[in-house]
């Protein structure tokens, strides 16, 4: 794949970032990650408000459920309630194994929902399988900007 993935991770653990970003790197992907810790700054970058008038539209979101103030499931119905960001396709991928968390999140549109490994190498791991499947193997749409 020749063409430049946009990434946005809702993640408010910079290890989490870390691991991502280098597995990223070493799978050789073409990739930009940006990183947005809570839930007000990841609707605030998505609809280029508040500071993000600059900021681009993602091709792939990665949302963490556990964040500080608003819920990831609720940042999760939030962006699908969206007209503009409902197309968006949306990795769950958080330290949550909770059934109900993982039937609400596809009951609210996510594309997948993936629980983080909490072993440093088993993330880095998952982390590159999910990107050589999200950046070359599925074929995301182009972005209506």
């Amino acid at each position: 794949m020749s063409r430049h993935i946009e990434v946005l991770m809702i993640e408010d653990s910079p290890t989490d970032v870390m691991f991502a970003r280098e597995a990223f790197s070493a799978a050789k992907l073409l990739n930009n990650v940006s990183v947005v810790e809570d839930g007000v700054s990841a609707m605030s970058y998505l609809r280029k408000e508040s500071g993000y008038s600059a900021a681009t539209t993602p091709d792939l979101i990665f949302l963490d459920l556990n964040l500080p103030g608003k819920h990831g499931s609720e940042i999760l119905r939030d962006i699908k309630a969206d007209a503009q960001l409902k197309h968006i396709p949306i990795v769950i991928l958080t330290t949550s194994d909770d059934e109900q968390d993982i039937l609400n999140s596809y009951r609210d549109s996510a594309a997948c929902f993936i629980t983080k490994p909490v072993d440093m190498q088993k993330f880095i791991a998952v982390a590159r399988d999910i990107a050589q499947f999200w950046f070359a193997v599925v074929t995301l749409p182009e972005n209506a900007k």
